[in-house]
């Protein structure tokens, strides 16, 4: 396996300039400087401004994950100059790891001039960027795990292909994160059982409580919005059917710990995200606490890339894999045929795992899926205020 080694923490999969909007009002800026930047990639959100202080504290904490992502070899963080978000706050915690530099709107003079400066400035950071692989070991793997789009041949099949990739990442000493507590709720007293010890257990059915609360204040049923429509059609009719076949992405070993949103972990292992379901924020949230790569289990077909780490899509459908294979990767639909074991599966998996860090691309990169970073936001948890 190769990768682009870092002076801090793990390697990475890709290497580029990330182009950091740290608020809303300047993506378009972010946008443009990252059109003429070869080798950039921006990272657009909408949050930064307006919100309650906790999430003011949460979306910095994001967005100085997102920089210091491995996939990341230089910043250009992209300030309006009147946010809430502390730019000062980012690039304390990321200079001492990678280069970066910082633009400012207003003090700047406007669009025109910030884009000019920070063209320049990626363009200089770009040609800085050390563009030879290494050999790196499999510890230094980072891997999220998403599941979406879901249907019945979800937890039968592409979910169980992944949770034996899991099984063998962890055990080869990688670090696995999971997530989106909605699609725990009503089998989260199965996942508790993982569990490595009684505060990691307290952890994990506190933020499935939490989830249900927040929900239940709105005053309305959850159906709907989760099981989502799509889910519905496919077979799965209540959130308790969902989560049974969302929980065996995980695998099957000890849960080490339980993380926030966004949060990275402190050693290897198998760790639960708390995390909405929802692509844009979740995917978002695995790129900050360091995943390389994302492994995106789905049964209808969710499209969705990340602008900064390719997502592997998995699916057990046969019908998907043949209509959408355009932008799927991995067809483990033998599993329900039963012309595949979940091992086999598994390990096709891994390999692809190895393959993807090395450099091969990923469907979604090839069709450029969000290339351009506006298919990706930061999850809240207060109004915006």
């Amino acid at each position: 396996m190769r990768g682009y080694p870092r002076s801090a923490g793990p390697a990475g999969a890709r290497n580029y300039v990330a182009i950091v909007p740290a608020v809303g009002c300047v993506n378009e800026v972010a946008r443009r400087i990252a059109t003429s930047v070869p080798g950039s990639r921006p990272m657009l959100h909408h949050q930064g401004c307006c919100q309650l202080p906790s999430d003011v504290t949460m979306v910095t904490g994001v967005l100085t994950g997102i920089c210091r992502n491995p996939n990341v070899g230089a910043v250009v963080l992209v300030s309006l100059g009147c946010e809430s978000v502390t730019a000062e706050h980012i690039l304390d915690a990321v200079r001492p790891e990678k280069p970066v530099e910082v633009v400012r709107v207003q003090a700047m003079g406007g669009i025109t001039p910030t884009v000019e400066r920070g063209i320049d400035a990626g363009r200089l950071l770009a040609s800085t960027l050390d563009t030879e692989r290494t050999e790196i070991p499999l510890s230094d793997l980072v891997i999220g795990v998403k599941c979406g789009a879901s249907d019945t041949t979800s937890g039968l099949a592409s979910n169980t292909a992944v949770g034996a990739a899991v099984d063998r990442l962890v055990r080869a000493g990688a670090t696995v994160l999971f997530g989106e507590t909605t699609e725990v709720i009503g089998a989260e007293h199965i996942l508790v059982r993982r569990a490595c010890n009684e505060s990691v257990a307290t952890k994990l059915l506190g933020c499935v409580a939490a989830m249900e609360a927040r929900a239940n204040a709105m005053g309305v049923d959850m159906r709907g919005g989760q099981p989502t429509e799509g889910n519905i059609r496919g077979g799965l009719t209540t959130i308790e059917e969902k989560s049974l076949g969302a929980i065996v992405k995980s695998g099957t070993l000890p849960l080490t710990d339980v993380v926030r949103y966004g949060e990275r972990p402190g050693k290897p292992g198998l760790y639960f995200m708390d995390s909405p379901g929802r692509e844009m924020e979740f995917l978002t949230g695995l790129a900050s606490s360091g995943c390389q790569i994302m492994l995106f289990s789905t049964g209808i077909g969710a499209p969705q890339g990340f602008s900064l780490a390719p997502v592997i899509k998995i699916s057990g459908n046969a019908n998907t894999c043949r209509t959408l294979a355009e932008y799927i990767d991995l067809d483990v639909s033998g599993v329900v045929s039963g012309t595949e074991t979940v091992d086999a599966a598994g390990v096709r998996v891994f390999e692809s795992i190895i393959r993807v860090f090395s450099g091969e691309q990923v469907k979604a990169e090839l069709l450029e899926y969000d290339s351009v970073g506006v298919n990706s936001n930061i999850y809240a948890i207060g109004p915006t205020i």
